[in-house]
């Protein structure tokens, strides 16, 4: 009986500690990183947004653990010198809340990003995503192509891929144990741990000096955004899964433009057969870039969003 007493102290004291830890650690992330641009109500949901620039509309969406400070850091103010750039924060992530606890679905997504770049005035856009945000481009190009005029996928994942899903991506989306695991990692986890596997998603390449401050390590380790990110990484391999087979109805131009050294969405698996199964695509490869092309190959980036928009015809 002490021992059982024993450990449920224990086990009280630690869910205290991690309660207080995670709200401290909320604090310090909203302090060091305020939102940054507005927000719009669409369907009663509030969507974090920044707009800048004027020109042809181009909207860009961050990928997976993102916000929009990962465009805003360095490639958006230079994109907006030639277009109205909109930048949106993806349910669950940044500040924009998420739609549900739990199987939000890529086209779920799609549509809110749709509607609310609508809501704020943008017609016909070029969109261009990186990496998971990608996939929300394809998806947009297949079920909203009145809504977009281009698309560009930057180290896309736009494919179902060999070997599964995460294991522990599995267990954070499930509907009690999740947030439980969450919390726990929220409060535990070193932010050394997130410039660890900042460095990874940029190799072979450097990291830009400054990139993971500015980003905001602690906003990303909040558990409501642990839990999104690994709920949506759990679930894009059924979703995209039901949409590649569509690629095929996609007439407008697709720009697509992937690093031949990424290991983390790998090109032969999903920029080289999108280029094929669309109507309308062209591949362009970075020799030696991995996942991260709009910070180190911020120029090829940019050239590609604009190849696309005079494909489309809107520059």
């Amino acid at each position: 009986m002490k021992l059982a007493l024993s450990l449920l102290l224990i086990l009280a004291l630690f869910a205290c500690a991690t309660m207080i830890r995670v709200e401290n650690r909320r604090l310090a992330a909203y302090r060091a990183h305020p939102p940054e641009g507005q927000f719009i109500v669409v369907d009663g949901h509030p969507v974090h947004y920044v707009q800048m620039g004027e020109g042809p509309d181009l909207v860009l969406l961050h990928g997976a653990s993102g916000s929009t400070r990962d465009w805003t850091f360095d490639i958006a103010p230079v994109l907006a010198e030639s277009y109205r750039v909109t930048i949106l924060d993806r349910p669950g992530l940044g500040y924009t809340p998420p739609l549900k606890p739990n199987g939000v679905t890529l086209s779920e997504q799609t549509t809110l990003m749709v509607e609310a770049a609508r809501a704020l005035g943008v017609e016909n856009p070029v969109v261009a995503g990186q990496s998971f945000g990608g996939a929300l481009v394809m998806n947009w190009a297949v079920y909203h192509p009145d809504h977009i005029s281009a698309a560009v996928s930057i180290a896309g994942a736009t494919h179902p891929w060999p070997g599964g899903r995460d294991t522990l991506y599995a267990l954070l989306a499930q509907p009690v144990i999740g947030p439980i695991m969450a919390h726990v990692i929220s409060a535990w986890l070193p932010e050394a741990y997130l410039e660890a596997q900042i460095n990874a998603v940029f190799a072979p390449n450097d990291p830009l000096p400054g990139y993971a401050d500015y980003i905001g390590a602690g906003m990303i380790l909040l558990p409501e955004q642990f839990k999104a990110n690994a709920q949506q990484r759990h679930e894009l391999l059924h979703h995209l899964e039901e949409q590649q087979p569509r690629y095929a109805d996609v007439e407008i131009p697709v720009e697509v433009i992937h690093g031949d050294a990424d290991t983390t969405v790998g090109l032969s698996v999903h920029s080289e057969p999108l280029v094929e199964e669309v109507q309308n695509g062209n591949l362009t490869v970075l020799d030696g870039v991995g996942h991260m092309p709009h910070h180190v190959e911020m120029a090829e980036t940019i050239a590609a969003i604009d190849r696309a928009a005079l494909r489309a015809g809107v520059k």
